[in-house]
């Protein structure tokens, strides 16, 4: 399975970690500041021309998406194998 997260990107199921909502977790100081070590790595991928709306912490890398992780988890629920 692939998710379609905006822009021309799709990611792989299985490289999947976790999707977030960028609103509710960057309220929390550790997820800011992990988020912000990935950014010093370059291990942020910007996806997202607008605000952003949701995250996507795969294997290698962090996606920021402008869909929401309500949208993405909708879209994951729907796909077929």
């Amino acid at each position: 399975m692939y998710l379609h997260i905006g822009n021309d990107y799709m990611l792989r199921g299985v490289d999947i970690i976790g999707v977030f909502d960028i609103d509710i977790c960057t309220v929390e100081k550790r997820l800011r500041d992990y988020l912000s070590q990935e950014q010093r790595d370059g291990g942020i991928v910007e996806t997202a021309e607008d605000l952003p709306s949701s995250f996507i912490v795969t294997k290698d890398k962090v996606y920021i998406s402008g869909l929401s992780s309500g949208i993405l988890r909708q879209r994951v629920q729907h796909a077929t194998y």
